[in-house]
């Protein structure tokens, strides 16, 4: 059987989500929880529409995830300022601590792929990746037959 450059990618990204997944536990976070915390760190106010596109889910499991974090006390939503119907997120004090802990243990998952190449051989790979999302960014099909 011929090798698949995609099947390969899927087994590490699985097997890294499996990491995370295992890194998070003792916060009582899954990855999608994390996901969220993480980029509501790095840009405050972002609303269910704009997590679920960042987070790559549908507008419905991000709804569920951002109601069991709020539910936590990790999220707080109100009201965009201009746009009522517009629910801004952003962490609430317990949320930022918690997700600053949190990302620490995902680094550290992260560390055990970083120590597999050496500091030229990360460079290459991680351009390599970007040459990749680049070039599927902008597949187009064939026309069919």
């Amino acid at each position: 059987m011929e090798e698949r450059i995609g099947e390969h990618i899927k087994r590490v990204e699985q097997e890294l989500t499996s990491a995370k997944h295992a890194a998070l536990k003792p916060f009582k976070l899954n990855v999608p929880q994390y996901n969220v915390l993480l980029a509501l760190q790095q840009q405050p106010g972002l609303s269910g529409a704009a997590l679920a596109r960042r987070g790559m889910v549908t507008p419905q499991t991000m709804s569920s995830v951002l109601a069991t974090v709020e539910g936590r006390g990790l999220v707080e939503r109100r009201p965009h300022p201009i746009h009522q119907q517009i629910l801004e997120a952003r962490l609430t004090r317990t949320g930022g601590a918690l997700i600053r802990r949190a990302d620490e243990a995902v680094r550290g998952v992260e560390a055990v792929l970083t120590a597999c190449f050496e500091a030229d051989e990360a460079t290459e790979f991680l351009a390599r990746l970007k040459t990749c999302s680049e070039a599927l960014a902008d597949y187009k099909p064939a026309e069919g037959k």
